[in-house]
């Protein structure tokens, strides 16, 4: 492949806005301090006081001078409100399948503190705890979804009446979740069913979803089903399946994400720091401008991969079903290739119709781009006016500190780095 390269003077105004003076290192990971846990197996959480209620018909109120027990499946219903103080610990039984389900028309209301985070964690002592020790979180809300019949059924083997999601209310509200961390929950039950770390189904724009911690999912950390909540400062930590699912005609924004992965946890199918698909091809699509549209910007999507096992890396993002997809500002490291786009992008011009990056560095080993149609030497110009290796470096030659296992430093060495713009 070659390279062009940018006169000096523009060269050091990309250099500007990626590497701003003053202000990567000290002021780019602030948001993630003193409410996020990056090596919660080795936390002792004191032992669960009260079981909470299989179901949940009426509001109800969790104080943080109690530990809670979520045992079995727990229904939010008839629309109760549950409201869970900042602070609070949700112990999640790992002896019978467990999982929180805020059901249509009812509502989450987790408002944690940057000090005080609320945490949904393994049953199991410190240092026994793994991946898909419970289900996860479910929320089903009333917003719009890309299917012709409006509405849809959660995945896993849930109560039929409590299990529906999906409407017209495009600006409804049915959670708010903020410094939370979700630990080691997820299960991937068949190749067609999974629970995640945090299952968003039809939650519409007025609902908030910022500062959530999903860490060692046995599944996806992140999924959104269709609706419109915008959200930021989401961290994803070594997940096994993607990061950050969208499908269903998801629409938002996102802001300040982090997504780590290891070469060596992965599906056996694949995963991805980013997949989105367009529509769900079981459900059918109701228009072109229902299609998924995710827009990011100050994402940081990482693989801890080196040079001895960089191999077992996939794409950093998936692209399906005509999904459309931007980014600004980001940092996308140690991945095979920056974007994989299935077969459904049958030209340049619709992949350029529906990928944008830019300002932003890439380093990964393969090609950047990887497409189902011949021929595709043009299709490297979507990636233009970015920052990237023209080596394959390891995560720790190009982030500050990123394999601490307790405080974990994801910002970029300025020194003696070697970047070239992509014209």
């Amino acid at each position: 492949m070659k390279l062009t390269i940018f006169p000096f003077a523009l060269l050091l105004f990309f250099h500007s806005l990626v590497f701003p003076q003053n202000g990567l290192n000290d002021n780019e990971m602030k948001w993630v301090k003193n409410w996020t846990n990056f090596d919660p197996n080795h936390e002792s959480y004191p032992s669960a006081e009260e079981q909470l209620p299989t179901i949940i018909d009426e509001d109800i109120y969790l104080k943080n001078d109690l530990t809670y027990l979520l045992s079995g499946n727990v229904y939010v219903t008839n629309g109760a409100i549950l409201t869970i103080q900042e602070g609070t610990i949700i112990r999640c039984d790992t002896d019978v399948f467990s999982s929180l389900v805020i059901t249509k028309n009812a509502k989450l209301v987790a408002r944690g503190l940057k000090g005080q985070p609320i945490v949904f964690t393994s049953n199991k002592s410190a240092k026994s705890r793994q991946s898909g020790d419970w289900g996860g979180i479910i929320i089903a809300g009333s917003g719009k979804i890309n299917s012709p019949s409006g509405t849809n059924i959660i995945e896993g083997d849930y109560l039929p009446q409590y299990s529906i999601y999906g409407g017209n209310e495009s600006t409804e509200m049915t959670a708010i979740m903020t410094y939370v961390r979700i630990e080691y929950a997820g299960q991937k039950i068949n190749s067609t069913t999974e629970l995640n770390g945090l299952s968003l189904y039809a939650l519409g724009s007025d609902s908030i979803i910022n500062n959530v911690m999903i860490s060692y999912s046995a599944d996806d950390s992140f999924e959104c089903f269709g609706g419109s909540a915008n959200m930021n400062n989401l961290v994803s930590y070594k997940a096994k399946d993607d990061d950050f699912d969208f499908t269903l005609g998801y629409k938002g924004e996102l802001y300040n994400v982090i997504a780590v992965r290891h070469p060596y946890i992965s599906d056996a199918s694949g995963s991805y720091a980013i997949e989105i698909d367009g529509y769900d091809k079981k459900s059918g699509i109701i228009s072109k401008e229902s299609l998924s549209y995710v827009r990011l910007s100050n994402a940081t999507l990482i693989n801890l991969s080196n040079k001895s096992n960089f191999k077992h890396t996939t794409a950093a993002i998936s692209s399906k079903s005509l999904a459309r997809l931007s980014f600004t500002e980001s940092k996308i490291s140690g991945f095979a290739n920056v974007v994989k786009f299935d077969k459904s992008y049958r030209t340049e011009n619709i992949i350029e119709e529906s990928f944008t990056l830019e300002n932003s560095i890439f380093n990964v080993h393969d090609k950047n781009i990887l497409v189902q149609f011949e021929p595709s030497s043009g299709i490297e110009k979507i990636l233009k006016y970015n920052m990237f290796t023209t080596q394959f470096k390891s995560a720790e030659d190009i982030f500050t500190n990123p394999l601490d296992t307790k405080n974990p430093i994801f910002t970029i060495k300025e020194s003696n780095e070697s970047y070239t713009v992509k014209q």
